[in-house]
């Protein structure tokens, strides 16, 4: 292509800013708390597939014994063990009983790995006792889950001489003591960590609703929960109950107009919180906050009260709930100080991958109503997700553009879904979106395994073991062809593109903590996307080429000695005098241009 040049002016010349144009204020309060989460790259684990650090405390797939065997790491994915064969040949009777055996051991054993990647925090999906490989069905929350640490059978022993309504009367188990030294190693890297609190909901396994299950009406527990009817064989009734979302195995907690749960569930959860928060009275030793899992089906009354708790047990704990849609009402400043930010993933697929949103313009105008939803310090402080263990993997996403974010996301309910590994064009889209995410304002979170290269549709291949690069992998068939497999391996590049992103990010405080300026652009090319991050005299401005072909722009408006953080390339400009400073995107690619110093 011969690169012609088109001028980029601000309002004074060809383009303009909008008069109602939204702009982060130049400064907020960086004493706001709590001030670490502000810009902070989270790294989301999710246990059982990160990494097996200790094979003496595998799982068995029903916790019908202490331990079991684990199914194969590095084995094919789609692939059958010669034990899932017998008990069925369909893979999704077969993937959801797998337990593949990652724990905390794991997780101590690859924080090095997470520091050189250069995350400020941790976010666990639930680590309590579970008998799921999920864990969002607790039998309680007060212990680690056993097959997480180094003695299932011992630590079982210690938990069957407590009474859990009576914190008194709680130990720490050897996988308790193991998380307590993975807080204190992540610590010691300055690696903070929070964890799933599963406040809406329990196992049946539940300890209060085993009570329920075997004295009826008569448990003392009976109003704990949302139940329907008790079994009456007089009135002809059988025992039901409300579950979450409809599902019977994750019973949910009653709702109380009062307390908001009811007074005893509260007791509970808030004994809990403390103990995890301030073991042995330390708050050193404890979480550094939480993540609250379907936030919004628990009653508002409730979750100020536990605020209250949080914040006197730490001031500087980080409250992020999980909430889909506009959370503006759970952000006053009483409830939350920030939540997952699927509204902002939401509108990156819209723009980037779907191309519903067809022009940057409209996809400014939509970013920046999004953020006038929120005070500032919110909006530094949101969870900024592209992909979780709710949705498929953004590069799967790539793959299967033509649908809503999070919709008709998996083979087994979708057969026209590609499960394919991605291509090459496909990984630069991937890249492209990873930088926008690691530009914006806010705090960006990584799905594990997004830097390595995985790819997955929504649950369960969502969820495949971790790829390590000690570790050498089956290749992986095609559900729809077992004819057709590829390779699976770490990949390197995507892992040093994170890299270079998140150091970025660090050694600017522009991009952590400055003003979100966007440039609407005058530009032949629609998708030519413009912003500005300024803090004090940092000042950087990020342009992003997301259209198919080559962008060649001159940047008018720029004067003085710039740096492009992606390439290392300098640009200057000695006068007023035109051209200025001219730049050539590839298709799909961007440039982080940071101001110089004149000295």
């Amino acid at each position: 292509m011969i690169p012609i040049y088109i001028s980029i002016f601000l309002f004074q010349a060809i383009f303009a800013m909008q008069s109602s144009s939204y702009q982060m204020h130049q400064k907020f309060s960086l004493e706001s708390s709590p001030k670490w989460a502000c810009g902070a790259v989270f790294y989301q684990i999710f246990p059982e597939r990160f990494r097996n650090g200790d094979s003496n405390n595998d799982p068995s797939f029903d916790k019908s014994s202490p331990t079991g065997r684990a199914h194969q790491w590095t084995s094919n994915w789609y692939a059958l063990s010669e034990d899932e064969r017998a008990y069925s040949p369909n893979f999704y009777d077969n993937v959801f009983r797998r337990r593949y055996g990652g724990d905390l051991q794991g997780v101590i054993d690859k924080l090095d790995y997470l520091a050189d990647l250069g995350v400020d925090a941790i976010y666990f999906n639930p680590l309590f006792e579970a008998p799921s490989l999920h864990k969002y069905d607790a039998t309680l929350l007060h212990h680690i889950d056993v097959n997480f640490g180094p003695d299932p059978a011992g630590d079982l022993e210690i938990i069957a001489k407590e009474n859990p309504e009576d914190p008194s009367t709680w130990q720490w188990t050897s996988a308790d003591k193991l998380f307590l030294k993975l807080i204190s190693e992540a610590h010691r890297r300055n690696i903070r960590i929070i964890i799933d609190g599963v406040f809406n909901h329990t196992g049946r396994s539940f300890w209060a609703f085993q009570d329920i299950l075997k004295n009826q009406e008569k448990s003392r527990y009976r109003d704990w929960y949302q139940i329907i009817s008790w079994d009456d064989s007089a009135k002809g009734t059988k025992f039901d109950y409300r579950g979450w979302f409809g599902s019977k195995s994750l019973p949910a907690f009653a709702h109380d107009s009062l307390y908001g749960l009811h007074p005893e569930v509260s007791n509970y959860i808030f004994a809990i919180t403390q103990r995890w928060m301030q073991p042995n009275g330390r708050v050193e030793d404890g979480i550094d906050g939480w993540r609250l899992d379907a936030a919004d089906e628990v009653p508002h009354q409730f979750w100020k009260r536990w605020r209250r708790h949080v914040k006197s047990l730490n001031p500087n704990a980080y409250i992020v709930g999980e909430i889909w849609k506009n959370a503006k009402e759970w952000l006053h400043g009483d409830e939350f100080d920030a939540v997952t930010n699927y509204q902002f993933a939401i509108l990156a697929f819209q723009f980037f991958i779907r191309k519903s949103i067809q022009s940057s313009k409209s996809f400014l105008t939509k970013l920046e109503n999004l953020l006038r939803s929120y005070p500032d310090e919110v909006n530094y402080r949101l969870l900024n997700l592209l992909e979780s263990h709710d949705t498929d993997r953004l590069p799967s996403m790539i793959i299967n553009p033509n649908r809503d974010y999070d919709r008709d996301a998996s083979f087994r309910f979708n057969p026209k879904y590609d499960t394919r590994k991605p291509n090459a064009e496909e990984r630069k889209i991937q890249k492209l979106i990873t930088l926008f995410q690691m530009t914006y304002i806010g705090s960006p979170m990584i799905y594990y395994g997004a830097e390595a290269g995985m790819w997955g549709a929504d649950d369960p291949d969502n969820r495949k073991p971790m790829v390590w690069p000690d570790l050498v992998y089956d290749n992986e068939t095609s559900p729809h062809d077992s004819g057709i497999s590829y390779t699976v391996e770490f990949d390197y590049d995507l892992f040093n593109y994170h890299k270079k992103l998140i150091s970025i990010r660090k050694q600017s405080k522009a991009i952590r903590f400055g003003s979100f300026k966007p440039l609407y652009l005058s530009h032949p090319n629609r998708r030519l996307l413009c912003y500005e991050r300024q803090f004090e005299e940092d000042k950087v401005i990020v342009i992003l080429n997301a259209s198919e072909k080559p962008a060649c722009v001159a940047l008018d408006f720029l004067t003085g000695k710039w740096k492009d953080e992606i390439t290392g390339q300098i640009f200057q400009t000695a006068s007023m005098s035109m051209p200025k400073i001219q730049l050539t995107l590839d298709s799909h690619s961007g440039a982080v241009l940071r101001k110089l110093s004149s000295n």
